[in-house]
């Protein structure tokens, strides 16, 4: 019997199949991509390589199936990497997750793969599957896969991971797991019956473990079993790219940038070998028994030989010489009956057209932004560079109704610009990434829309799409609505044109603390995301808490123009967390979106509306000196969040790095990775350590023993390892319970380690000398216990500390044990006689 697949199947395809360059310039492809575009229309396979993370996935094996073996190539990240660190900036969290997002896509951009995803949220590093599966929806994750395979329809499936403790990662784990089970659900109409009014059940031929001698206790080991591997020498050249594979996966490897995945390219045999684990075993090649030719599509001879025709008559100094055989074989393949590699091929087919001819279709925005109502001024440019026929009908929008009719003739080389203005609908919908739109879980992004699922990012908010003739054949070419500026050093930069709510209320801090039972001052900058904007602001307070001014009104006549508003906000006698909102109230309706903006000249910009809340407590804190210096590593928010409990907080630049200079500091803290990103620490390790000899607290934030800057980075013998305690809950022991660290000035329980978020500290020393105390013990479950997360050791005159303890996090959580322990290492050592070190009692 036929099978029929609903109009809403189609229109998804379609959705799936978008092109991801929504903030790049238009794609020009030169005569060696068309030529091997031209190649790929006649490879009909498909593969789905799977892990746990951006950045686990193997580049080097994904641009070989993509660009030598020309198969349809995709990478399933089950997660955004939302709880890694970041080196390149003080994102974390949601944030993160879009930098890593972005960084994959442009990965895929790089090797020619294809990216998705589920719905899980990396939470963080998770030592075994069982942790994993208490915090992700282990169902709704296999879901996800399922869904994402039978809308890609691999033929062969990869995982970089094994499901066992090789796997290093619960995370890791639990995706080998899972993609075992995908793989079998994927075909059985009785699992997740409910994708099927979309897509229909799929089967892979086979499931491969991606392993190499890595997976093995030894090279003797490996050498005995990896005979019974696959093995497939990815290390070849490509003519066309004029690069190797690895050459390649280095490009697109370099783009986890924030991870610090910078790779260099290999040249020359390069083997990677599979282990298979589930459906029909292949003796020697990964598409074994994998029908990839145009003899899976009934009927399809034509459009084979035309294609082969197309390949073999191409010409590289006139491309479009291909079109009319191209145009035929569109016919052709048109007349075949509905199938999934008909419409695969349909677009796939349209694009090369289109690349043959030197069709440019761009339109840009004047303006990034506008708010729903707004009128749009756009700039669209067409031009044609061939002599192929081409006829513009019309140009329409997908936020209005009216098409533009033109009936204009495209000829060659001869540009069409106009320019126009467009009105978007009162109820367009923000750019707020889908996936934060709604309040999730730990472990899960709340995302209703089953066909939004799996998507990298939202689909470009506005599109035109130009009704063409080619030739005489009809064709639909939608393209997204960008902004584009010309930037005097880097020339045409481009940007994603986004949807804002008309008025912004950004809260200056994410937390306020207060820790003296004083009013503190909140800020909140108003910002019109539109022309004439007036309404009233106002601070939303629990119960107990109080402001002043109670409201404030607020008129903006400019788009972009800004208000600063300050309260006075008045705590409770009592200790308490709480959380409070900024709301602007415009014609009677209330608005709390912030603006954040993403800016890293590696990705496309990024824009989101978090919500206006700040989280507000109430502390009971004492602590003893007043100015710190900070020497920023990786990256972090500390120095702002000490700010929050009254510290003078210097940021250090290179010529402050003197002994002179630092002594003025009742501490220096190192952010987080410092020794192992700042170069120059192997400068600036004698002038710390001879602050410490005359009196100074040097507090060390975690690094990792990779790629350490020093030979030693502490006055005596330390062992950074990997230990962590990954559980936020795990009971922390006092190991020295008089040590002033645990003392002085605040009394420290195990109270104050209630609260934590994400976990509890990470790569903790394992091996240290005798000169140094472990104040504090903890572990996860079944595990030893880590006592190296916070050591304290006295060097001449003064403290050298080093914490594992994960104070990044913590403080700009507003975790109020977190601050009252990380005061009392500021203030070690100090009394009310140390200058400026004075005692303040902020109860």
């Amino acid at each position: 019997m036929k099978k029929t697949y609903p109009i809403l199947f189609l229109a998804l395809l379609l959705l799936w199949r978008l092109p991801i360059l929504h903030a790049q310039a238009p794609a020009q492809a030169s005569a060696a991509k068309v030529l091997q575009d031209l190649q790929k229309l006649n490879v009909l396979g498909s593969v789905l390589y799977v892990a746990a993370h951006p950045d686990d996935e193997n580049t080097r094996l994904i641009a070989y199936l993509a660009n030598e073996g020309l198969y349809n190539t995709g990478y399933l990240a089950i997660t955004r990497g939302d709880g890694g660190q970041n080196l390149i900036g003080p994102e974390i969290r949601e944030g993160l997750g879009i930098i890593r997002t972005q960084e994959l896509l442009q990965a895929r951009r790089t090797d020619g793969g294809h990216q998705f995803f589920t719905r899980a949220n990396d939470f963080g590093y998770s030592k075994n599957p069982e942790e994993t599966f208490t915090i992700w929806d282990r169902e709704q994750v296999l879901a996800d896969m399922v869904w994402t395979i039978r809308k890609f329809r691999p033929d062969v499936m990869i995982t970089r991971f094994p499901p066992d403790e090789r796997a290093g990662h619960g995370h890791h784990t639990a995706s080998a797991i899972l993609a075992e089970e995908a793989f079998k659900a994927a075909a059985d109409p009785k699992r997740f019956a409910e994708q099927l009014q979309y897509v229909a059940v799929w089967q892979p031929k086979r499931l491969l473990w991606n392993t190499g001698v890595w997976s093995f206790a030894s090279q003797e080991e490996f050498e005995k079993y990896g005979k019974e591997l696959m093995k497939m020498d990815v290390g070849g050249y490509n003519p066309l790219l004029g690069k190797s594979y690895g050459e390649i996966a280095a490009e697109s490897r370099s783009m986890h940038k924030s991870q610090g995945f910078g790779a260099s390219g290999s040249r020359g045999t390069s083997i990677e070998y599979l282990q298979h684990t589930a459906g029909e075993k292949a003796r020697q090649e990964l598409f074994e028994d994998v029908n990839t030719t145009w003899g899976r599509v009934k009927g399809a001879e034509k459009v084979q030989q035309l294609i082969r025709e197309a390949i073999q008559g191409f010409n590289p100094t006139a491309p479009a010489a291909v079109v009319p055989t191209l145009v035929a074989a569109k016919k052709e393949l048109e007349k075949l009956p509905d199938s999934y590699w008909k419409r695969v091929k349909l677009e796939e087919l349209q694009d090369v057209l289109l690349e043959s001819m030197g069709l440019y279709l761009e339109v840009t925005a004047s303006d990034y932004a506008a708010a729903p109502g707004q009128s749009v001024r756009l700039q669209v440019e067409a031009i044609n560079r061939s002599a192929t026929p081409v006829l513009l009908q019309r140009v329409g929008y997908s936020f209005a109704s009216a098409d533009t009719t033109l009936g204009y003739t495209l000829k060659n080389n001869e540009p069409l610009t106009y320019g126009t203005s467009q009105t978007l609908p009162q109820r367009m919908a923000y750019s707020q990434p889908y996936w934060l739109r709604k309040q999730g879980s730990l472990g899960m992004f709340a995302v209703a829309d089953q066909q939004q699922v799996g998507r990298p990012e939202n689909a470009p908010a506005a599109q035109a799409t130009f009704a063409l003739q080619v030739a005489g054949e009809p064709l639909q070419v939608t393209v997204p609505v960008v902004y584009k500026r010309t930037d005097p050093v880097e020339g045409e930069v481009y940007r994603p044109f986004v949807v804002t709510p008309p008025v912004f209320v950004n809260l200056k801090e994410q937390v306020y603390m207060f820790a003296n039972g004083e009013p503190k001052q909140v800020q909140v900058l108003v910002k019109a995301g539109k022309q004439n904007v007036a309404g009233e602001l106002k601070l939303e307070l629990p119960k107990g808490w109080r402001t002043e001014p109670s409201a404030v009104p607020f008129e903006l006549a400019a788009k972009g123009a800004e208000q600063r508003v300050n309260f006075m906000v008045y705590p409770p006698k009592k200790q308490q967390d709480a959380q409070l909102k900024a709301v602007a109230t415009v014609e009677g309706k209330a608005y709390t979106k912030g603006l954040s903006e993403i800016r890293y000249s590696h990705i496309p910009a990024q824009v989101t509306f978090p919500e206006a809340t700040a989280r507000i407590v109430k502390l009971d804190l004492q602590k003893r000196g007043d100015k710190v210096a900070y020497l920023m590593g990786a990256g972090d928010d500390i120095p702002a969040s000490l700010q929050q409990i009254g510290y003078q907080v210097t940021l250090l630049q290179d010529n402050d790095m003197r002994l002179s200079y630092l002594r003025q500091f009742d501490a220096v803290i190192l952010g987080v990775r410092a020794y192992n990103t700042v170069d120059r620490m192997r400068f600036y390790q004698p002038v710390l350590l001879d602050y410490v000899k005359q009196g100074g607290n040097l507090i060390v934030q975690y690094n990792t023993n990779h790629s350490l800057q020093v030979p030693r980075l502490a006055p005596y013998p330390l062992q950074l390892s990997r230990d962590r305690v990954t559980v936020e809950e795990a009971e922390v022991r006092l190991l020295a319970p008089s040590h002033p660290v645990l003392n002085t000035p605040n009394k420290i329980t195990k109270k104050d380690f209630e609260g934590w978020v994400q976990e509890r500290g990470l790569y903790f020393p394992s091996e240290w000398a005798e000169e140094f105390t472990p104040i504090l013990s903890s572990n996860d479950p079944g595990e030893p216990a880590r006592d190296g997360g916070l050591l304290v050791a006295p060097y001449g005159e003064g403290n050298f500390i080093y914490t594992g303890y994960s104070f990044f996090r913590e403080l700009p959580a507003g975790v109020p044990g977190a601050y009252r322990l990380f005061a009392n290492l500021i203030s070690l050592g100090k009394n009310n006689a140390s200058g400026s070190a004075a005692e303040s009692s902020i109860k």
